[in-house]
């Protein structure tokens, strides 16, 4: 351990990381987290649609170090498998891969392992292959943190509402939030949905 904490393999991936940058003809991309929080996510994915072995999957990061190095190590742990594996990648897998994470920054690797997911569950429903429903835009809601407590926006409650109607989905935001702070997390929440055939309102 180095006196920040962090594992020498930690400070190789987060000084020469693996997979980093964008994929322009990318199959699907999906956003974490929230830069009002420092800490940020965006996965690209190209998928093999008779294998869906993911082919190839790169990121941008915003955020620590362990933020970039929890990324990196799961687009290395992603690449080459099937999407039924790679959904089965869980945050302690990155965690220990990683020869371990200061208790403070294990939600860098959880927030990597949540893009991770997101990615594959929009890539099924854009192939028609899961059904846009509440439940699977209430799963693209973990993916979107609340700046003010660290948790994502379902698990701090500030989701009130989640309404489908083919391809209209409106969400709403919890009345008590100041304005700044639902401007902010309607904004992420659009960009979480970003590439689906959606017409999303956030009230």
């Amino acid at each position: 351990m180095t006196n920040l904490g962090y594992t020498e393999k930690v400070l190789d991936h987060f000084k020469n990381p693996r997979n980093p940058g964008r994929i322009e003809d990318a199959d699907v991309t999906a956003k974490v987290g929230s830069a009002a929080c420092g800490d940020m996510v965006q996965l690209y994915m190209k998928v093999d649609p008779k294998t869906e072995v993911i082919e190839d999957i790169k990121f941008e990061s915003f955020g620590c170090a362990a933020n970039i190095a929890s990324t990196s190590v799961t687009t290395e742990l992603a690449k080459g498998k099937t999407l039924e594996e790679a959904r089965g990648i869980h945050f302690k897998d990155v965690v220990e891969e990683l020869g371990g994470l200061p208790k403070q920054k294990v939600h860098c690797a959880q927030l990597a392992t949540s893009g991770l997911k997101a990615a594959i569950m929009k890539y099924e429903a854009i192939a028609g292959k899961r059904v846009i429903d509440e439940d699977f835009i209430r799963r693209m809601m973990t993916g979107v943190l609340d700046p003010a407590k660290g948790l994502n926006i379902v698990a701090a409650k500030r989701v009130d509402g989640i309404d489908v109607e083919g391809k209209r989905v409106r969400i709403d935001l919890n009345k008590e939030l100041d304005p700044e702070t639902r401007a902010i997390m309607a904004q992420d929440v659009v960009g979480a949905l970003s590439g689906l055939d959606l017409d999303v309102s956030v009230e």
